[in-house]
């Protein structure tokens, strides 16, 4: 076989320290935001609008939170998850300086932890991934855990190594867009006239919409953010594979459920930060998604009257409306409907 083919790295080729500068940087344009819309049906006035956007101070429309995300996750699937078994979780994500069309996008990955598993045939990889615009500027930063395969059972395992990840991304730390002044935010061309102030911790939100996922939908998004990963896209081996078919990328759930959030979540426009997430039980061609929110935290900004910033669980599940808020039992064991648990924090308008 030719050794100019890239077979992806499997979970020997990983060292503490490597850094993976990803190919392929991405320019996205009106054109992939508009499929995007297309996918998930995203209603969010400011990623909608750019007189909205403009009228509270920003140049644009700028780019949907989890479309930058998807693209700077996709970047690095060739080199960290093209041999993945599965996506385990995210933490300490943060969104800076917002992306617009016309922006490039490119990904560097630092390995930051290794933990051969117990069977010695996979092993967790832990990486820290930042996303930066043409002009070096950083635009997305998290780190993600995957379990990815051995490509030699017999390899020695290395030292095991875990990094201690915080559980939620500090207040401090959130970023607010350059120059946004929320003065001329317009609550009925945004869809709602709940503030910051009208939501307390302990809220769930039954956000009611649903979506069925077909074949094509989950394949054309998952090629949009030009994830390679076999399994999402090859029937021909995954018929062989855990679950007989191909598996729906988890990245599409999470922009599913963050477009249902709108109804109950209208003016929560920005996402600041991934505090964590795990994507629970897979999601397949024919299911049809619902999800929920909780609030789990509620922050003002330092130096800032006009934003707060609401922490939030987001569960999506599959077959089954939320009315009832479906998560965990009493021994802490997921209701088998539950496929993401999803912990981020966003920004919202403040009265007044």
């Amino acid at each position: 076989m030719s050794t100019k083919i890239n077979q992806g790295n499997f979970f020997e080729d990983f060292r503490i320290g490597m850094r993976i500068v990803h190919a392929t940087p991405r320019t996205i344009t009106d054109g992939d935001v508009s499929l995007y819309t297309a996918l998930y049906g995203s209603r969010f006035p400011v990623q909608s609008s750019r007189a909205f956007a403009q009228a509270i101070g920003l140049p644009g429309a700028p780019l949907d939170d989890m479309l930058l995300f998807h693209v700077v996750f996709g970047k690095t699937v060739p080199d960290i998850s093209l041999n993945a078994v599965a996506n385990l979780g995210y933490a300490s994500g943060r969104f800076h300086a917002p992306a617009y069309p016309g922006d490039t996008v490119s990904t560097v990955s630092e390995v930051i932890g290794l933990k051969e598993n117990s069977n010695g045939k996979t092993g967790t990889v832990y990486v820290k991934s930042v996303g930066t615009n043409q002009r070096g500027e950083t635009v997305l930063e998290y780190v993600r855990w995957v379990m990815v395969r051995k490509k030699d059972f017999g390899t020695p395992a290395p030292e095991a190594v875990v990094p201690d990840l915080p559980k939620t991304v500090a207040t401090t730390d959130l970023v607010a867009p350059e120059g946004l002044d929320l003065s001329r935010y317009d609550t009925d061309l945004a869809g709602s006239r709940f503030f910051w102030e009208d939501y307390q911790v302990g809220e769930k939100i039954d956000h009611v919409d649903a979506m069925t996922v077909e074949e094509s939908d989950h394949m054309i998004a998952t090629r949009l953010y030009q994830n390679t990963a076999k399994v999402h896209f090859n029937q021909h081996t995954e018929k062989d594979g855990r679950f007989g078919k191909r598996i729906v990328y988890g990245g599409h759930v999470i922009s599913l459920a963050r477009a249902f959030s709108f109804n109950g979540l209208a003016n929560a426009f920005k996402i600041a930060a991934i505090n964590g997430g795990r994507h629970v039980a897979p999601i397949f061609a024919g299911d049809t998604v619902y999800a929920w929110s909780e609030v789990l935290g509620k922050d003002e900004l330092p130096g800032r009257k006009d934003l707060g910033a609401l922490r939030l669980r987001m569960v999506a599940v599959k077959d089954k409306d939320c009315a009832a808020f479906p998560y965990k039992n009493d021994e802490g064991k997921y209701d088998p409907a539950v496929v993401l648990d999803f912990d981020f924090t966003i920004l919202m308008p403040r009265k007044g």
